[in-house]
């Protein structure tokens, strides 16, 4: 059996463990990083992600006329949790996020050559209970990727890089355990069977959550049951594995069931494995219709006020899928994909070329879709684009009458002008564009039928996050069933649910992930001190 010794040891390389791993060596600690991965895919969720980090009282707030402050968003965060009496440890994690997240993630992020776009958007703003009150999304300029790549620089140039040591290739399968005090772990290298085990004095988990293993979100899902044909936004390595060990050892996972995942998937157009899914930012002007072609109601779906609601609602229909329509003017400015893979201006910092698609529409995207899937269709008539949506299934489900009226009676709505504008989906519309970073991304309400060619987009349920994980308190020291630390061991990021074993609740406000990652990270390695 092979294996290493060092002071710290760290099972995944996504952000929290890079973070995790900073910070020990600016500390002068030792530390071996094990991951699954191969060394080109460093960085977990955080690679693809698209960077996005709900920060409070920054000074692009300020400059943006923004009122923030801790109290008025631990006040959102708590309405939009709906933590339970026994929430102790996630509420006070929300506590701490609100307080440090702009002096600990904001500016420590921008010391070390980081940078923000200067809008704050306005995302989760609620339905049924208030969500953020004021914008507080504030995007990386490089996404997650840049986000990533940045840190792995400063790991490989940092004056303490040889004490450092990446181990790729390895499924950690245990915890090594010595007199009751978690000793490090035990693994298998993929690509050889190699047993190897790996030791120290600290052992951080940061493995991410459950929602790549799709039977265990199956297993925790919310709503009753779970669609059959969920799309895979995570990736099979988060798998909940690691949960399974630390439950074994005395540890306590809870609230599985809290998840965030998407509404608007599609089959990835080139899968790198089983199921896997691309999640699209759902357009606010389209309409979204079941699977007869009938509007979704008695609410209308609109995208950017409860992503939990509407994956809620949406799991609760009698078919696994559904559609948006809209036409070729509203996807060039409203349609986007999530992540950093679809998004190469922002993510390669190409300033000139992301503002001609932001003000001109980004037309590039729309006619790449049209070319490599399947599930966006674009017609030029009501007929045809119906004929190619029964085609997609193969089910003839599709009715064109019923889709004309959903189509009609929006377009009927709008053509009565704002004065008389009487339909929920088009005051959201109107609520959006008020501010003005949503503004340059949301259509003025026009008729659908007037500003072709038509467009339907056949959508899934993905998943993508996990909002449970491992119980633990401030320090991010993993809790046993008595709710005291167990020793040597400490939970990281999505791995702990984001602090606490849940700190966003039911529900996120959204950012609140990459730089709950940070956050935790970072206070593990500052407990050691």
């Amino acid at each position: 059996m092979s294996g290493r010794e060092s002071e710290i040891v760290i099972v995944g390389a996504g952000i929290a463990g890079l973070v995790a791993a900073y910070e020990c060596l600016e500390r002068g600690r030792t530390v071996t990083i094990i991951d699954r991965h191969q060394a080109d895919d460093v960085g977990g969720l955080a690679r693809t992600a698209f960077g996005g980090m709900a920060l409070v009282g920054t000074p692009l707030q300020r400059k943006m006329g923004i009122k923030d402050s801790p109290a008025l968003a631990l006040s959102d965060w708590r309405s939009f949790a709906e933590f339970g009496d026994a929430d102790v440890w996630p509420d006070k994690w929300a506590e701490v996020y609100v307080e440090q997240s702009a002096e600990k993630v904001f500016h420590w992020l921008r010391e070390k050559g980081l940078r923000f776009m200067p809008a704050v958007n306005w995302v989760e703003r609620g339905n049924y209970v208030p969500g953020n009150s004021v914008p507080r999304y504030h995007i990386l300029w490089g996404t997650g990727r840049g986000l990533v790549e940045r840190f792995v620089d400063l790991l490989s140039a940092h004056r303490n890089a040889g004490k450092l040591h990446y181990v790729f290739g390895c499924r950690v399968e245990d915890l090594v355990v010595d007199n009751g005090r978690v000793a490090g772990c035990r693994g298998v290298i993929e690509a050889t069977g190699e047993e190897c085990e790996f030791r120290g004095d600290q052992t951080m988990v940061a493995t991410g959550g459950i929602n790549g293993n799709l039977q265990k979100v199956r297993d925790n899902w919310f709503w009753g049951d779970a669609p059959d044909d969920l799309l895979n936004g995570s990736h099979p390595f988060c798998d909940g594995a690691m949960h399974d060990v630390v439950e074994r050892q005395g540890g306590v996972v809870t609230h599985l069931e809290n998840m965030w995942n998407y509404a608007a998937g599609i089959p990835h157009p080139f899968p790198q494995f089983e199921g896997h899914g691309l999640s699209l930012i759902p357009c606010k002007s389209a309409l979204w219709l079941d699977h007869t072609g009938k509007r979704i109601g008695p609410e209308p779906l609109v995208t950017g006020f409860d992503t939990n609601d509407m994956c809620g609602r949406l799991s609760s229909m009698e078919k696994s899928w559904s559609w948006q329509v809209l036409n070729w003017r509203i996807a060039a400015r409203e349609f986007a994909i999530s992540g950093s893979e679809h998004n190469p201006y922002i993510r390669d910092s190409k300033l000139l070329p992301f503002l001609k698609e932001t003000l001109l529409g980004n037309h590039r995207l729309v006619r790449q879709m049209q070319a490599e899937s399947d599930h966006f269709i674009v017609a030029d008539s009501l007929p045809e684009l119906v004929e190619k949506m029964n085609a997609l299934g193969g089910d003839n489900l599709v009715e064109l009458g019923n889709i004309s009226h959903s189509i009609e009676t929006f377009d009927d709505n709008v053509r009565r002008g704002p004065g008389l504008w009487n339909d929920d989906q088009i005051r959201r519309i109107v609520h959006a564009r008020a501010w003005r970073s949503d503004r340059i991304r949301t259509c003025k309400p026009k008729p659908l039928m007037d500003h072709g060619p038509l467009i339907a987009i056949k959508l899934r349920l993905i998943t993508r996050k996990s909002l449970g994980g491992i119980q633990t308190d401030l320090a991010s020291r993993a809790l046993d069933r008595n709710g005291g630390p167990i020793a040597g061991l400490y939970a990281i990021g999505e791995a702990a649910g984001f602090g606490g074993g849940g700190a966003s609740g039911r529900r996120s406000l959204e950012g609140t992930f990459l730089s709950g990652c940070i956050l935790t990270a970072r206070a593990a390695v500052e407990s050691l001190d």
